[in-house]
């Protein structure tokens, strides 16, 4: 299942990149909460237009298929990064040391493994769609107010790539972490027990008690 954790920093080049590319999957995820957001606004309009001018917003399923892969695939990566995906953390809770980490590096291979290829079949579901020579660079559209396809196929494979950049990289933390049998591996997400997760919200409260300035500018 999917439990708590954390992503250890460091100033190693791994660190660094794995910063980085967390930068770029928090504009990704945002994307795909803004799109999640315009969705709402055009259920509202539709729905208003509808009852106030019997006039529903035209194409409001093409958006809506548009906005998908916006809203399912966008944030894979970023989601990886923190561990937040469906994961047995009960049978890796119950592992330790170079054991846990050839489990956690395996089954990262295996994700690497599928990830490219899904990568390779939604490439050629968008090649499929885009062609320069058609109006709108488009060999198909929406049924009802005809939006091009091909830009919303092509968010797949993007969003496929970095999450494979992202495994990448934490094939990069475990292979290190079992080779130097590490205890606490940077750029992987470690899974957090009660104890911890008791002391990081305590000592969260503590700040927020000594800062109640900046707790405030939060809620705002």
């Amino acid at each position: 299942m999917a439990g708590n954790s954390a992503v250890l920093e460091d100033d190693s080049l791994l660190s660094r990149l794995d910063r980085d590319l967390y930068r770029f999957e928090r504009f990704l995820a945002l994307v795909s909460g803004i799109a999640v957001f315009s969705l709402m606004i055009l259920a509202v309009i539709s729905v208003g237009g509808r009852n106030l001018m019997n006039r529903p917003l035209p194409g409001y399923v093409d958006w809506i298929e548009q906005a998908m892969p916006l809203i399912a695939f966008m944030g894979i990566a970023y989601t990886q990064r923190d561990g937040g995906h469906i994961r047995m953390d009960m049978l890796i809770g119950k592992l330790h040391g170079r054991a846990q980490w050839l489990f956690e590096f395996i089954s990262t291979l295996l994700m690497l493994l599928l990830m490219v290829l899904l990568v390779w079949g939604s490439w050629a579901h968008f090649q499929r769609s885009f062609d320069f020579a058609a109006p709108l660079w488009s060999r198909d559209s929406s049924i009802d107010i005809s939006i091009p396809l091909w830009p919303a196929k092509l968010l797949v494979p993007v969003a496929f790539t970095v999450m494979c950049a992202r495994l990448l990289l934490q094939l990069w933390g475990y292979g290190r972490a079992l080779w130097l049998n590490l205890e606490r591996p940077v750029a992987v997400p470690l899974v957090q027990g009660a104890a911890e997760l008791a002391a990081e919200e305590a000592q969260l409260v503590a700040e927020l008690s000594e800062h109640p300035d900046a707790a405030k500018g939060k809620d705002d």
